[in-house]
């Protein structure tokens, strides 16, 4: 893995949810990983909804996010207006806040890793033309 990734939802959800088709896969993603993972309050939030079958899977994920198990990164002003540019941009895809927020921290940051089980990931490209490279998949 490299030193930093972003890492989405997907993942995320598979590790909390026992039935989910990814669980196995997130368990070892995150066991094996070294460096660093980042993430953002929308992709944590977006979680948090879709593991809405379990309060305690909820309160599990939180807290887990608590121990530093992911660094959150903080949108700017400058964020919101480049979500808003990728938003349109992608409107076909279709790329939602959480998902453009990860190209903008991936952007900022110099980030060029991803992890998620979205399909669509190399689609999106960040400015200088650069394509995320998914180390899930």
């Amino acid at each position: 893995m490299p030193p930093k990734a972003v890492i989405d939802s997907g993942p995320l959800v598979a590790l909390f949810d026992r039935g989910d088709q990814y669980h196995k896969r997130a368990c070892a993603f995150l066991k094996d990983s070294k460096g660093e993972l980042l993430s953002t309050v929308a992709v944590l939030t977006e979680v948090s909804h879709l593991l809405d079958f379990s309060v305690p899977a909820q309160i599990d994920f939180v807290r887990w996010i608590a121990t530093g198990a992911v660094e959150l990164v903080h949108l700017s002003r400058e964020d919101l207006a480049r979500i808003v540019e990728l938003t349109q941009q992608y409107s076909d895809l279709p790329m939602d806040f959480a998902d453009a927020s990860l190209v903008v921290i991936g952007e900022r940051l110099s980030i060029e890793h991803i992890a998620t089980i979205d399909a669509d990931s190399y689609v999106c490209r960040m400015k200088g033309r650069r394509f995320f490279h998914n180390i899930f998949r």
